[in-house]
């Protein structure tokens, strides 16, 4: 029963830890009872399957925390109108098995080679999964622990330097820090231990806000220039309107919504993600002849000086097999297709810059390894709302130059915005500001779309780019270098946001340095395993 109550002990802190409703503060030491719970089973219970019984916990704890803060997908809903069990089920079940994974090889660590080695290995492996886990085709990073502070964005200010994989660092450092300081405390009962560790402890977390005031307090970055932008959000149903009016009647909604609102110079119209073409997509080889793209260019010809910047759905068309990438399908004989989830930018008589989405959504934009997983769920993964068909990616991240003044837009798809050294990319590439463009409308009014645009905060301190955030239904935002939301609007209001946004071009060192301590953690963890192997080597070299 002590056990179950240190499991569910840990398990309650790392939920009401999480954004947006919770407190961060109790994520420094969220994982204790959970190292308490191993640490008691394996050195004092009498279970005869200690390690299975390590498991079974672990993963209760994780599938607690995945529920609590990520049940939200319960929002996403089937064809026929029914919530999906598909999106919420899968995800939540394999994720925790993940981390469940994870601590278990702590575990097994930990009793071969001891306490102390044991707590440097669970940081190393943990920080190897989260970047593993940004990378891979079942990529969801949504509960990464550096995510955990994105509503306190004064805090955490030294992200320009470290990045959200730092804060999982200082996190689960913080963890370890406190197990030690309690084992220590247990095992000698030395006041001036105690003393010195918490002192440690208290100093690793109270530093570095010090230093993210200083740094918030201090910010004082000179921008090359500013542009006016005008978020639209056409608060378009995606489950009743979307895919069943039509196009033209959607587009004219959007361009009547902006030109009502247009005010002044505007130098972007920036739209949410798939604003066009409703039902269908738009053939990239046709986009100069396209109707609903000429009518746009249309649109800006009454605005001088401005450009739209708009998500759409689009495909190409393959004859040639030689010269057909893996993501397309064959709807006949001679002809295949390959689908996008795209972004673009308009102006007169300017060529259409365009980007197709690099990180997609598992089961809705991708089907993660198919040939493997196919087999064992068949079409399951249809009740995500998406296709067992993958969509068709970028491999580098563009910015969209604008011909008219300095601004350069990084055009970042939805799910994209997660990804923190995936972000730095699109800087790389010349971006002094970032343009969101996204639909959180699947989910309905849940804690889903609050937490993805908490998270764009961590992308604009790591980056020190202001951000212009156009979503469907809401929320679109503008939120400073700082990481701070100057301006957004109510979820669900069929509205627009005018922002005046600064282009900031210095790269801050995370931006050129990227998951530096992921980094380290991997190589950590190679030395790590390689010495166990090692030590285990001598050991029955000496035996023999």
């Amino acid at each position: 029963m002590k056990y179950i109550l240190l499991t569910l002990i840990s398990a309650m802190l790392l939920s009401v830890s999480w954004p947006t409703y919770g407190v961060p503060f109790f994520i420094f030491f969220a994982l204790v009872p959970l190292l308490m719970m191993e640490h008691g089973i394996s050195k004092f219970s009498s279970y005869k399957r200690k390690s299975w019984m390590v498991f079974g916990l672990s993963y209760l704890c994780f599938v607690i925390w995945n529920i609590v803060t990520t049940g939200w997908l319960y929002g996403s809903r089937n064809p026929d109108g029914s919530h999906s069990m598909m999106a919420v089920v899968f995800p939540v079940l394999v994720n925790s098995f993940l981390y469940s994974l994870v601590f278990q090889c702590y575990h097994w660590y930990k009793n071969a080679q001891g306490t102390y080695w044991g707590l440097g290995f669970l940081i190393a492996i943990w920080m190897g999964f989260e970047k593993f886990h940004m990378n891979w085709e079942l990529t969801w990073p949504w509960l990464n622990l550096g995510n955990v502070f994105s509503d306190y964005p004064k805090l955490i200010q030294w992200y320009d330097t470290l990045g959200a994989t730092g804060g999982s660092f200082w996190i689960l450092l913080i963890n370890v820090l406190i197990f030690y300081t309690l084992r220590t405390w247990e095992a000698g009962r030395k006041r001036k231990d105690l003393i010195k560790n918490s002192s440690i402890v208290a100093a690793l977390i109270i530093l570095p806000m010090i230093i993210s005031l200083i740094k918030y307090n201090n910010f004082d970055e000179k921008p090359s220039g500013q542009v006016n932008v005008l978020m639209l959000q056409p608060d378009l149903d995606p489950y009743a309107e979307k895919y069943s009016k039509d196009s033209l009647t959607i587009e004219n909604d959007l361009l009547t919504l902006a030109e009502s609102n247009s005010k002044g110079k505007i130098d972007y119209y920036i739209a949410p993600e798939t604003a066009l073409p409703g039902r269908g997509s738009i053939s990239e080889t046709a986009f100069e002849k396209s109707l609903l793209l000429n009518n746009v260019k249309g649109f800006l010809t009454k605005h001088p000086g401005a450009v739209f910047a708009t998500g759409i759905s689009s495909h190409r068309f393959y004859k040639n097999q030689e010269n057909i990438p893996k993501e397309a399908y064959q709807i006949n004989p001679e002809l295949w297709v390959e689908s996008y989830n795209t972004a673009i930018q308009l102006a007169p008589q300017q060529k259409v810059q365009v980007y197709h989405k690099g990180k997609l959504v598992p089961g809705v934009e991708i089907f993660p390894y198919m040939s493997v997983l196919k087999p064992i769920l068949g079409n399951a993964m249809l009740n995500l709302g998406g296709t067992v068909a993958s969509l068709g990616i970028d491999e580098e991240r563009k910015s969209f130059s604008n011909p008219y003044n300095k601004g350069r837009l990084a055009p970042i798809i939805c799910y994209e915005s997660i990804y923190g050294e995936f972000t730095t990319d699109y800087v790389k590439k010349g971006a002094n500001f970032l343009g969101i463009m996204t639909n959180d409308s699947w989910w309905g009014v849940t804690e889903g779309h609050k937490q993805l645009l908490s998270y764009a905060k961590l992308r604009a301190i790591e980056t020190r780019r202001e951000i212009a955030r156009a979503a469907n239904s809401g929320i679109s935002a503008h939120i400073n270098a700082k990481g701070e939301v100057v301006a957004d609007t109510f979820y669900g209001d069929k509205t627009t946001l005018f922002a005046k946004v600064n282009l900031y071009e210095t790269m801050t060192f995370y931006t050129r340095a990227g998951d530096l301590l992921s980094r380290f953690s991997i190589f950590a963890l190679g030395f790590l395993l390689f010495y166990f192997l090692i030590e285990k080597f001598r050991n029955k070299a000496k035996k023999a």
